[in-house]
């Protein structure tokens, strides 16, 4: 299934890249990424992996959820599934208020 990033996907992708760069290093960053990339590339073969959250949210009813591979499965990719193809919605920290979060643009809150 073809798989297409939203412009609220990539800007999370390249602030948590971005912390990494400064926090832990590039090398951390760049396994991050490889990560993404290997959950992106699970979810293009297995769309239905995803878990659909539980949100009263009309802009969230039918979105899905996936914890990332390891090392990085404290953060999660939300995604939805439209005209055959996997839309990579957001990615963010497992540990954040996720409900708030995912209506939030990104970068509005740490």
């Amino acid at each position: 299934m073809n798989v297409r990033r939203a412009g609220t996907f990539i800007a999370d992708i390249e602030r948590q890249f971005e912390w990494y760069a400064v926090k832990a290093g590039w090398e951390v960053a760049e396994r991050y990424l490889a990560a993404m990339e290997a959950t992106c590339k699970l979810l293009s073969a297995y769309p239905l992996l995803g878990s659909i959250i539980r949100s009263k949210h009309p802009r969230l009813r039918g979105w899905r959820s996936f914890i990332v591979l390891r090392p990085f499965n404290t953060h999660v990719l939300f995604y939805e599934l439209t005209g055959g193809e996997v839309l990579l919605r957001r990615a963010m920290h497992g540990h954040r208020n996720l409900p708030r979060r995912l209506l939030e643009p990104p970068g509005t809150a740490r």
